[in-house]
Order: C-alpha cells, then sequence, then structure tokens
C-alpha cells in the first residue's frame, strides 16, 4: 500500500512539475524569440533610415547617382548582418538558451552568405556609379578609390579576409579541411569586420553627415566588440579560474573511443545540465588554443565532469594521450539538448556511434517514471557500441527500455535502420519500437546525415516538429 501511495504521489508531482516547466519554458522561449528577431530587424531599419536621411532616394533618379546610392545601401545591410552575423554566435548565454547552438550555427550561415553577397554587390555598383557611364574609366576609377579615397586599403584587406572566410565555408571546402585548419582560418572573419569599420565612417555620406549616425554606428560595432571579449574570452577564463579543472583519469573504451574523467572546484555550481557540451582545452602541449566541442557522457554530479569522444580528427585522438593532472580549461556549457527543452511525460533518445554520449548522460539524469524513457542505440557493428555495461546498469535502475541495434545500413535505401530491419520502413520501425512515439519528446544525436533521415521518421510517425530535439556537432 505504501509503494502504490508513494507511486501515485510521483506521478502527481511529476505532471505538475511538467506542467509549470512546459508554460514556463513556452512563454521563455517564444518572447525571447520574437524579441531577437525582432531587435534584427530594427537593426536593419535604422539602415535604411539612415541611407534615406542621406539622401538615398533622391539619388536614385540618375543612372551613375543611382549606382552609387545602391552601392551605399547595400554596404551598410552587409555591414549591419556581418554584425549580425557576430553576435549569433558570440556564444551570449540568452541567445544560446534561446535558439542552441544548432538553429545558431543554421542562420550564422545564412546570414554569412546573405552578408558577403551584398557586399559584393556593394563593391560593384560603386565601383559602377563612380565610373559612371564610362566603361573605360572602370579600372581607372577602381585604381583611384583604392588609392585615394580614405581607409580604402584597410577595406580591400577586410575583404580578402571575408572572402577566405566564406570560400572556406563552402562545404565541399570544408570536407577537405581539417576542423584544427578551418577553424583557425574562420577566424579571419574578425579581422575583416574590424577592417571595415573606418572606410564606412570616415567615407560614407550617411556618417559624414551626420555625428548621431556615426555614434549609433559605433555603438553596434562597440557592442559585438563587448559579446565577444565577454561571452568568448573573459567568461571561459573566469570559469576556467574558478573551477580549476584537471584530468583525473582516462580510460579506452575500445581502440577509438576514449573516455575522460575531469575533477575540479565547486562543480556543483556550475550550471550545466545532462545532454550539454562544453568547448574543451586541454593543457599538455601544442594544439591547445583551439577549443574542442565533447558532450558530457555522464550527468553532472557536482564533484566531476566526463566525456568520451571518438578519435575523429587530432583534437579528438589526444585524448588518449592525456595524463592525470593535465590542466583543462572550459567553455560553455552550451546546447538545448538537455531536460529543459522536454514538453512530454514520455521520452524517446535515439543514438548514433559517438551520439550516445549525451544520450547517456539523459537516461541517468531524465527525471523519469517506469516506462518513461526509451533509448534506441544504432552502430555499425556490435564492435562499435560502447558503454553497453553502463547503459544496461541504468536501464535496469531507471525502468527504460534500452534497443541496441547493432548492423549496416540498407544497400538499397537511404534508412536510419539496419539491413536486419529493412523490411519495416523507417516510420513504422520507430512505432514499433515506440509505440507511443507521437505523443513524446524524441531526442537525436548522430552523423548528420543520420539525424535527418530519424527526424524524417519521427515527423512521418506523427511527431510534431517541436518536440523533436537534435544538435549537430559538423562545422
Amino acid at each position: 500500500m505504501t509503494n502504490a501511495t508513494e507511486l501515485v504521489g510521483a506521478v502527481g508531482t511529476f505532471r505538475r512539475t511538467r506542467a509549470q516547466h512546459r508554460a514556463a519554458l513556452r512563454t521563455r522561449s517564444t518572447w525571447w524569440r520574437d524579441g531577437w528577431a525582432g531587435s534584427v530587424w530594427v537593426s536593419l531599419l535604422v539602415v535604411v533610415a539612415l541611407w534615406v536621411r542621406g539622401g538615398g532616394v533622391e539619388d536614385l533618379s540618375g543612372w551613375a547617382s543611382g549606382l552609387t546610392s545602391l552601392g551605399r545601401l547595400t554596404g551598410l545591410l552587409a555591414s549591419d548582418l556581418l554584425l549580425v552575423q557576430v553576435l549569433l554566435m558570440a556564444r551570449v548565454p540568452l541567445i544560446e538558451r534561446t535558439y542552441g547552438q544548432d538553429e545558431l550555427a543554421r542562420w550564422h550561415r545564412w546570414v554569412g552568405f546573405a552578408s558577403f553577397d551584398l557586399m559584393l554587390v556593394h563593391i560593384v555598383t560603386i565601383t559602377l556609379g563612380y565610373a559612371g557611364a564610362e566603361p573605360d574609366a572602370l579600372w581607372s576609377t577602381a585604381v583611384d578609390l583604392t588609392l585615394n579615397y580614405p581607409a580604402m586599403l584597410l577595406a580591400i584587406a577586410g575583404t580578402v579576409a571575408l572572402c577566405l572566410v566564406v570560400v572556406t565555408s563552402v562545404r565541399a571546402a570544408r570536407r577537405r579541411l581539417r576542423y584544427e585548419s578551418w577553424h583557425l582560418l574562420h577566424l579571419y572573419a574578425y579581422l575583416g569586420v574590424g577592417l571595415a569599420l573606418p572606410h564606412q565612417l570616415w567615407t560614407g555620406q550617411e556618417f559624414t553627415s551626420s555625428p548621431a549616425a556615426t555614434v549609433y554606428w559605433w555603438g553596434l560595432w562597440a557592442l559585438a566588440a563587448a559579446a565577444i571579449l565577454t561571452y568568448r574570452v573573459g567568461v571561459p577564463l573566469w570559469l576556467s579560474a574558478r573551477h580549476r579543472l584537471m584530468v583525473v583519469g582516462v580510460r579506452a573504451e575500445n581502440d577509438t573511443v576514449t573516455t575522460v574523467l575531469m575533477s575540479g572546484r565547486r562543480l556543483d555550481r556550475l550550471p550545466v545540465r545532462a545532454g550539454q557540451y562544453f568547448g574543451w582545452r586541454f593543457l599538455d602541449g601544442p594544439g591547445w588554443t583551439r577549443a574542442k566541442p565533447f558532450s558530457l557522457s555522464a550527468a553532472p554530479d557536482g564533484r566531476t565532469l566526463r566525456i568520451t569522444a571518438a578519435h575523429l580528427g587530432a583534437g579528438s585522438s589526444r585524448l588518449a594521450t592525456l595524463r592525470p593532472g593535465t590542466k583543462v580549461l572550459l567553455e560553455g556549457p552550451y546546447g538545448r539538448l538537455h531536460d529543459g527543452v522536454r514538453t512530454r511525460r514520455r521520452v524517446v533518445l535515439m543514438a548514433s556511434g559517438i551520439g550516445v554520449t549525451p544520450m547517456r548522460a539523459l537516461l541517468e539524469a531524465l527525471p523519469q517514471l517506469p516506462g518513461d524513457v526509451t533509448l534506441i542505440y544504432r552502430a555499425g557493428t556490435p564492435e562499435d557500441l560502447i558503454m553497453v555495461d553502463e547503459l544496461q546498469r541504468l536501464a535496469a535502475e531507471r525502468g527504460a527500455q534500452l534497443v541496441l541495434m547493432p548492423g549496416h545500413r540498407p544497400s538499397h535505401r537511404d534508412s536510419w535502420l539496419p539491413d536486419s530491419w529493412a523490411h519495416l520502413s523507417d516510420a513504422d520501425a520507430l512505432r514499433y519500437l515506440a509505440p507511443d512515439v507521437a505523443d513524446a519528446d524524441v531526442f537525436v544525436c548522430g552523423s548528420p546525415a543520420w539525424m535527418e533521415m530519424v527526424r524524417g521518421a519521427a515527423h512521418d510517425a506523427g511527431v510534431p516538429r517541436r518536440q523533436i530535439h537534435l544538435e549537430r556537432f559538423s562545422y
């Protein structure tokens, strides 16, 4: 009788907490998403207003003046979007918690390409406008603009830096670059942004005629710089100094996967949840300046932090050579793959390969009653499955269902399933493994292609888009 009473009480508490959490999450998320999106549109409208105030509309009456005016407008919009792009990846906590790194990275990419395209239009239209209707004057005009206009050489250097960033951001180029090389080249974006400012303030008609516009523009750039220095430099250094992390254990899960255990001071005050990740820097030699994103593979207990990573590159392979006592710098926590985005009592965790690490932490930490959680774990071969003993123990302790699905994918179609399940459609297999999946939150982590197939299967199985949570770690 006591056990039944306790169970009923637990269910009631769970439901009340869940309802309160869902209401708070929905209100906070909607408000902040609308607020951030609105601020971006307001900044673009202000830029257009500056252009109008500077005579932009009147200048459209003539061919040469119209091109020049259009060039001024596209230059202003390109610069404004460039600052938005910087802010998107500045790790500002409120923006991170609202969108998550996965969505921020997607918007960062699209805003970046839009800004670059506008910048190219700016260069072409300004040059054509200054050359007037004389094609033969194009080259001499370009040379004159470069050599005789204030800060134009700086602007050209910034443009070259931004071109380098954009070229290496194209998917075909990214596939050929190591993460470490791509990350280093991507830092040139900050150089490009900084070199563009003097050119605008010294030659832009909108600023040379309006001190207020100059103050506004300086304010935007100062805000972006402050965000970068605070959240990409200052906060990580403060966290690292406060918690003084160091490696206390290294364990090989197999020949290609390593687990690292770390301990430090006041870890109970670190605002991290199971499923999130940090940027890690291990002070063991060259290369420590580039942070590597690794999810926690165990729920934070206030005393230790644990990560498990596959040897996919130089940074992750180095984990196997770490020694106890190695000091660690951390940046984060990041990511929305945690119980804070949960909207349903039932949860389906879906992992492929090394993507099981945040799912293992979630399995351990999620508030749940027996039967609430199902973990589906895919791998290419049985030997590729890691932490199986831990997963089985946790599933037994928490009353969760664990489904191990090793095996290569079907050769005749794209599928998240192994070949032995190919007689079922992706959605039918998901419904078979989790019959009430349409009324569950689905957390997904694995390779980008595999996650997209799982997303499609979940959608076809009736799971609303808002109940599907995934995070990409590809660059």
